[in-house]
């Protein structure tokens, strides 16, 4: 209890199960895992990522949230959970070596594409069902397994008998399933490769389920007798089996005997690889095959170290230690293993590799994570003997095949760290440090150098020639032949301080001579290419003509870059021995092109079409590389045109001069024609591509079209005969390119002067237009991700967070910018608006221009200027609807609608002067039709997503603005225009329509929102006009019995109206009707107040309308509706007419002869005589009509008396 009081103290939050799981995937190994950027070390359902270690050395309870129910479901039947290994452990662990033989039978299947789907999920369900029962076993123990107290004589149940003979059955169980899996160094080879299919889900080969189900259960079995000791405190014995001194096989023994053939199985499969490692690469090779043997080597070492802390068990190094040294063993000098193992050729080096590799492995944590303060366990008594053992056996020379001496030596990075060395020790000043610093090669190379420096400065060449001669003597094809990788990095240092020192080409020669002895294996080593660099980059230093090296060079680049561009991308170990060898070349001719003073014809062998090659092999991260390089050659081109320039710009120079000037200028075209063929094409062919860095691609487009401003010439045939404006028309002006790479490419370019100068002579005057009309691409698709796959191309976050900060930073600046156009000024200007008063938002900048365009255009007088300037706005626009559409797919952005709504709104507000020509209508009625009345918004059934109505709501009043503007003063007036409107009016009316009648819901619907913020009176009086038309049509129509649907909110729509705006007679006439009809046909309360409301506020306006008189329109309505529903209604009319008679008594007596002749075609057509009722009701109503009124009840009561 204490043991378990103190390990519940260290638990971490790694430990914490998500327990409101109902059940977690139990641990398995698996290699089938993302580690692109290298972070990630094992998959999150290993053993170690899921804690599950961890969980076994704090004796924790192996899965806390799986196996909590009554039952359990193991190989497809239902199991009681409690109780099942006891009662059935040999069936189940049948049923488990039935599973096991049905996974191996699917191997003899053929894997093609067709099957290998099924296949996988086949052999997944199979391996599943093993691990989950291996799980089960080491839950049961934790959980249900009791102590048997053995002393005891009182009679127990039969369950408790077979619960005290679990432990030995498991022990013999799972001693059978060690033998029947067999060892693990005798798994056949396989492909570990996946299959991808086009949902881009790895599908493995049964024989990939094989081998890592027997890695599970090699792990399991140590994990479960390890389990056993701790809960029962006791040996296990065994009642089948027997081990090899004849004594009966125990829990004890059967960990120590698994434990050490597992050790000795991972040391096989090391041994099989390090035969196919060369040695200079063992350091970088590693022993493991894939990463879930790592996984088992980290768990051993865990599991190991922890029982001998914990017990008298030794410990991981001993285990390692004991089973290493039967290397150099005789066969009969001790017990051999059970597991066959192959004698390495080279004991003692295969020792070293292998020790080295797995003390790396003491650095990961319990979690598998890195963990660099992690303590190792010392191993240094076995290297100590491995070190006797070395030196012994090299005759007091120690040298290990793939480690000679190589952690003691200078090691060397790159060609300028070689030359930079070199340097150091040709240095006349004395370093009195140099001992303690320097090894004794590079001492001797010190020594050497100022022997040599201070003889020729006395004596001449003689002694150089003398040194030379023994030198070279040493080398030859035999010596070369057993270089080893130090020894070829001491060659080159040597020779290299002799070219620096003596004569630079004699020692190249030779040196390239030598190298030809090498054997054809070691050519690619990293070395060789960083020794042939490092005397071309000395050849650059000193001035001279690098055509003999740079031709075999660039040669031996070519085949390796096409090797690169051959290479499968998942043969990661080939392309990056490739990719090491590319990449020293590319860094050194940079270096060769930034150290030189002027070109020369053999520059240009070092641009060959090997990177025609290399740039359509290479991802992402080597394209960086890559595109570094070019813009740094084109950087320094640019820089070496504009000296040449300069130069041959002074005066008083001569003829020699400048025929030598002219010849750099034709080397330097030269170059630079090389990398518009080699790398502009692929750049090109990128534009709409993500492989390429967008940034990188515009940077080096950008230089590109700088260097075309500076040498025109050297661009290729389909760029000329303008190429600056042919590759600003492929990264600047063309729709289909990333806006990310138009707004870079654009900031450069226009911060160039001598870009904008050569535009404006180029004889495109709509340059400027076009590159307006990109910045307003730019900035409506800011929210855009990936205008090629939709599904993906958009973030619904902050619209502050959801644009990248470098995309907002470089739009600020591509805005700054181009509101230094001419073009642009110029508008601003005519509009009075200041360049100092823009904003740097780009989007209120955007805000900004389209109203100084649309001020602009109102303040012209003649048509001429009119029809151009809305050509050019036009121009501003492009394809502005495939900018925004987007936006409009199955995929919501709702910072993307907000922005296309409103920078639309404003558009069309602001422009409605240019939308009412005929030229510009066209647009206009696209916009509409795609923004206000797409199919989706026409079905009012349809639920419409909460980004885009909110959008269409904030926006609605600039467009309805915007239309009635057009509408009012369209040049050619047409009922397609007007029928726009009221669609949109009639749509959104009902759209935004509250569900219940609140003055304050519906004070605040757009279409109300457009008519009070209109600016001038006819603006409103249209719009109000239309809208009242559109109620009367839409909202109005009582068809038989059915009533209009929102009844209550029209009617509080239209009082809302009434109380915001003046109402004509015209208008009310035509509301009228309508609202009459609700007081008579409807019944409910809410409806009949607000319909009273509404009449009494028609009444009054219309007597503010007609100056105190009745209007005839009100009274030919009313007549209207008497006519019509005096017949059934007549006690509604009367109530109705008594509400307006308090209002305007004349109104109704103008109604007396059509009540009075109402009433008795009522009594006429029903036959019964005066209907004394209907008569009281007439005469109250005529009781507040005055004398007229009394007049006509006398009138009608003589007629009864007669």
């Amino acid at each position: 209890m204490d043991s378990c009081s103190a390990a519940s103290t260290f638990l971490t939050d790694s430990l914490e199960l998500e327990l409101e799981t109902e059940w977690c995937n139990p641990p398995c190994f698996s290699c089938d895992f993302d580690n692109r950027g290298g972070g990630k070390h094992f998959s999150g359902e290993s053993y170690l990522s899921s804690g599950a270690l961890k969980r076994l050395i704090l004796n924790l309870d192996p899965l806390p949230t799986n196996f909590e129910e009554d039952t359990v479901e193991i190989f497809g039947i239902q199991w009681v959970t409690e109780t099942a290994l006891v009662n059935s452990s040999r069936v189940l662990f049948h049923l488990f070596r039935q599973q096991l033989y049905n996974l191996e039978t699917l191997l003899h299947a053929n894997c093609d594409f067709g099957k290998i789907s099924t296949l996988h999920c086949k052999a997944a369900n199979i391996r599943q069902q093993c691990v989950t029962f291996l799980h089960y076993v080491k839950v049961f123990i934790f959980r249900s397994l009791k102590v048997q107290n053995a002393e005891s004589h009182v009679p127990v149940h039969p369950y408790e008998a077979l619960e005290a003979q679990l432990p030995s059955v498991l022990v013999d169980e799972l001693h059978g399933l060690l033998l029947y899996i067999g060892h693990l160094s005798e798994f056949p080879t396989i492909n570990a490769g996946a299959f991808v299919n086009q949902n881009q889900t790895k599908l493995f080969p049964p024989s990939w389920h094989l081998l890592h189900l027997h890695l599970d259960i090699h792990w399991l079995v140590l994990e479960i007798l390890h389990m056993l000791g701790e809960k029962l405190k006791q040996v296990v014995y065994s009642h089948q089996f027997m081990n090899f001194t004849g004594d009966n096989l125990t829990s004890i023994s059967l960990f120590e005997e698994h434990c050490e053939n597992l050790l000795y199985n991972l040391i096989n499969l090391s041994l099989n690889r390090y035969d196919k490692v060369r040695p200079s690469e063992a350091l970088m090779s590693h022993h493991c095959a894939c990463p879930c043997i790592k996984e088992l080597w980290i768990l051993l070492i865990h599991l190991l170290d922890h029982r001998n802390k914990r017990s008298h068990s030794e410990s991981f190094w001993n285990w390692v230690n004991k089973l290493l040294k039967t290397f150099f063993e005789k066969s009969n000098d001790q017990r051999r293993p059970s597991v066959p193992i192959t004698q390495p050729r080279d004991p003692l080096g295969f020792t070293w590799w292998i020790i080295t590799h797995v003390a790396s492995f003491y650095q990961f944590d319990r979690h598998g994570a890195p963990d660099e303060m992690r303590q190792m366990e010392s191993n240094w008594n076995f290297v100590e003997e491995l070190l006797k053992k070395s030196i012994n056996v090299q005759n007091s020379s120690f040298s290990i095949s793939w480690l000679p001496l190589k952690g003691l030596a200078y090691i060397i990075k790159s060609p300028l760290s070689m030359l930079e060395m070199v340097k150091t020790c040709c240095c006349d000043k004395q370093d009195h440090d140099l001992y303690k610093s320097s090894s004794s090669y590079t001492i001797f190379l010190c020594i050497l150098a100022k022997v040599i420096k201070k003889s020729m400065k006395s004596n001449g060449p003689h002694p150089w020639k003398q040194v030379k001669g023994r030198i070279y003597s040493k080398f030859h094809q035999k010596r070369m032949e057993e270089l080893t990788e130090v020894g070829l990095q001491n060659f080159f240092s040597l020779f290299l301080l002799l070219a620096a020192v003596a004569e630079v080409e004699d020692v190249a020669s030779h040196v390239l001579g030598l190298l030809n002895f090498l054997k054809p294996a070691f050519m690619t080593s990293p070395l060789i290419w960083k020794g042939q660099m490092a005397f071309l980059l000395m050849y650059t230093q000193k001035n001279l003509d690098i055509g003999v090296l740079a031709e075999k060079f660039s040669g031996a680049f070519r085949e390796k870059a096409k090797e690169f561009l051959v290479s499968k991308h998942d043969d990661m170990g080939q392309r990056q021995t490739l990719w090491t060898l590319l990449s020293i070349y590319i860094d050194g001719v940079q270096e060769v092109f930034e150290t030189s003073h002027c070109l020369h014809p053999s520059h240009e062998k070092l641009l060959n079409d090997g990177f025609s090659m290399l740039l359509r092999a290479c991802q992402e991260s080597e394209l960086r590389t890559v595109l570094s390089f070019l813009q740094a050659l084109l950087a320094r081109i640019r820089s070496m045109h504009q000296q040449l320039c300069q130069e041959l710009q002074r005066e008083n120079v001569d003829l020699i001069a400048q025929s030598s000037l002219a010849a750099k200028e034709r080397h330097l075209a030269a170059v630079a024609s090389t990398l518009w063929r080699h790398f502009f094409s692929f750049l090109k062919s990128q534009r709409m591509s993500q492989l390429v860095p967008l940034s990188q691609l515009a940077d080096a487009a950008a230089d590109f079209t700088l260097l075309a401003v500076d040498m025109p010439s050297t661009a290729p045939s389909d760029l000329q005969p303008q190429p600056v404006l042919s590759l600003i028309q492929l990264f600047g002006w063309d729709d289909i390119i990333w806006p990310q790479v138009v707004a870079r490419y654009l900031s450069h370019v226009l911060q160039n002067s001598m870009v904008c100068e050569a535009l404006s002579h180029s004889g495109c005057a709509s340059f400027q237009t076009l590159t307006v009309r990109s910045w307003i691409r730019c900035i409506l698709q800011m929210y855009v991700k990936n205008l090629n796959v939709p599904n993906d191309s958009f973030t619904d976050t902050n619209p502050d967070q959801a644009v990248e900060k470098d995309y907002m930073e470089q739009l600020t600046e591509l805005t700054r910018l181009l509101f230094k156009l001419s073009e642009v000024k110029n508008i601003l200007s005519k509009a009075q608006v200041e360049y100092l008063l823009i904003p740097e938002d780009p989007k209120k900048a955007l805000v900004r221009f389209i109203e100084a365009v649309g001020i602009t255009y109102g303040n012209l007088q003649t048509l001429s200027d009119k029809s151009a300037m809305v050509t050019k706005s036009l121009g501003y626009l492009g394809e502005i609807l495939k900018y925004i559409k987007p936006y409009l797919g199955k995929k919501i952005s709702s910072a993307g609608l907000h922005l296309t709504y409103m920078m639309m709104g404003v558009l069309v507000k602001s422009w409605a002067q240019i939308f009412a020509t005929s030229k510009a209508q066209k647009l206009l009625f696209r916009i509409i039709d795609c923004l206000l009345l797409p199919h989706t918004v026409l079905q009012q059934e349809k639920e419409l997503p909460a980004p885009m109505l909110t959008a269409i709501q904030k926006s609605l009043p600039l467009y309805l603005q915007g239309m009635c503007v057009v509408y009012c003063q369209s040049q050619n007036p047409n009922t397609y225009l007007s029928q726009l409107l009221g669609n949109v009016i009639e749509l959104y009316i009902g759209r935004f329509l509250p569900t219940s009648p609140h003055v304050l819901g519906v004070g605040q619907h757009p279409v109300l929102l457009a008519l009070r913020n209109s600016a001038t009176v006819p603006l409103m009086s249209s719009l109000k006009k239309c809208i009242v038309q559109v109620i009367r049509k839409s909202y109005f129509d009582f068809k038989g019995s059915l009533l209009p649907p929102r009844l209550a909110s029209i009617l509080a729509f239209i009082l809302q109206l009434f109380k915001e705006t003046n109402f004509n007679v015209s208008e009310i006439e035509l509301l009228l009707p309508g609202v009459l009809k609700c007081l008579v046909l409807v019944s409910e309360p809410q409806v009949k107040r607000l319909a009273t409301e509404n009449l009494q506020y028609m009444v009054k306006s219309c007597q503010v309308g007609s100056g105190g008189e009745p209007a005839a329109q009100l009274t030919s309505v009313f007549r209207q509706f008497i006519e019509d529903y005096g017949m059934r209604y007549n006690y509604q009319i009367y109530s109705i007419l008594e509400t307006v008679a308090t209002l305007d008594q004349q109104v109704v007596i103008n109604l007396i002869s059509t009540l009075t002749q109402s009433l008795k075609s009522s009594e006429q057509k029903w036959g019964l005589g005066r209907n004394i009722d209907q008569r009281e009701a007439y005469s109250k109503l005529l009781s507040h009509l005055g004398q007229v009124g009394r007049d006509e009840i006398q009138r009608l009561e003589n007629e009864n008396n007669e």
